[in-house]
């Protein structure tokens, strides 16, 4: 996939874009990238993405813009995976915001990037003061030589596919109900980076996995396969949360015991898939109560996965 950051003078070839921020990538982000590439298929054009960094709401109240599902790279990750051929990356600054909506349709729509076709989202407004929405995109259209379609919100047992209805799921522990909106597990990737070496010494090591995610949508202790190693997906246990017994202040850390694994980690990108919350996290008395309660831990990760391979090996035993 070709990314890149900004938007060019002039565009080079037409193509089929959508506009959004596409955080977490959910099953309706998925439905507008399936239409995105199949308009981009019958016109022989290649599909096309506009996101932005930050988020706008990033950018206008930063104390009350929601957390992130995915970091950019897990973001840019995600479109390749699902036929996005072009990325630009907006940056979203007070430049930006200023845009007006006619100068938004005539410079960078058709000027900059010789939009084709163009698919939104029903609710979808731009512009500076929001002024531009889909009937403004509607009249420019057919004066400007473009075609533009509007998205249908998509609805999941009753509710709104959105992500803050996975944000909801993830804070409430609700791994399942995210997975389900997302088409996918919930995961966080990042690299491997060297901790403080106290899973090893209390005899459970961990990787450390760096996160870009400054307020992690999930907390807790999960049962979770990581990719990046090897062919198959490992099992593990998952501690995120900023480690109350070890620390009395920090950030989120997001440390992995692989089960059954005890190869060097550092510097390997890995992602995390979370399956199974098993509790909220705590401050323990003392390191030696701390232990106890992980290996409790494991062993309840073990038995999920068990649990989880029950039926898996009854159909392959028929």
């Amino acid at each position: 996939m070709l990314i890149r950051r900004g938007i060019p003078a002039a565009a080079e070839s037409p193509v089929a874009l959508t506009i959004g921020n596409f955080d977490g990538i959910h099953l309706g982000h998925l439905a507008m990238l399936g239409q995105l590439r199949q308009a981009a298929e019958r016109r022989g054009i290649p599909p096309c993405v506009m996101t932005f960094e930050p988020h706008p709401r990033e950018f206008f109240a930063p104390d009350q813009a929601p957390t992130r599902l995915t970091s950019m790279r897990e973001k840019l990750e995600l479109l390749a995976a699902h036929g996005v051929e072009r990325t630009h990356v907006c940056r979203f600054n007070y430049e930006f915001a200023r845009i007006t909506a006619q100068d938004f349709i005539e410079r960078i729509l058709v000027k900059s990037l010789a939009v084709r076709w163009l698919l939104v989202g029903d609710d979808f407004r731009f512009g500076a003061r929001r002024a531009g929405d889909f009937v403004m995109l509607k009249q420019a259209a057919g004066r400007l030589g473009f075609e533009v379609e509007a998205m249908a919100s998509v609805i999941l047992d009753g509710e709104r596919v959105s992500s803050t209805a996975v944000r909801t799921a993830l804070a409430a522990g609700d791994v399942a109900r995210a997975a389900r909106l997302l088409g996918r597990s919930y995961s966080i990737s990042g690299r491997v980076v060297r901790g403080d070496g106290l899973g090893r010494k209390l005899g459970f090591p961990t990787a450390n996995v760096q996160m870009k995610h400054n307020r992690p949508p999930l907390t807790g202790i999960f049962a979770v396969e990581v990719a990046g190693v090897g062919n198959q997906p490992l099992r593990g246990v998952a501690s995120l949360g900023v480690r109350p017994t070890v620390r009395q202040q920090g950030q989120p850390v997001l440390e992995v015991h692989l089960l059954d694994y005890d190869g060097a980690l550092y510097g390997r990108h890995l992602r995390v898939d979370f399956l199974r919350k098993f509790r909220d996290e705590e401050k323990y008395a003392d390191l030696a109560t701390l232990t106890r309660q992980i290996a409790l831990d494991v062993e309840n990760a073990k038995r999920y996965f068990l649990t989880a391979e029950a039926p898996r090996r009854k159909e392959n035993a028929k």
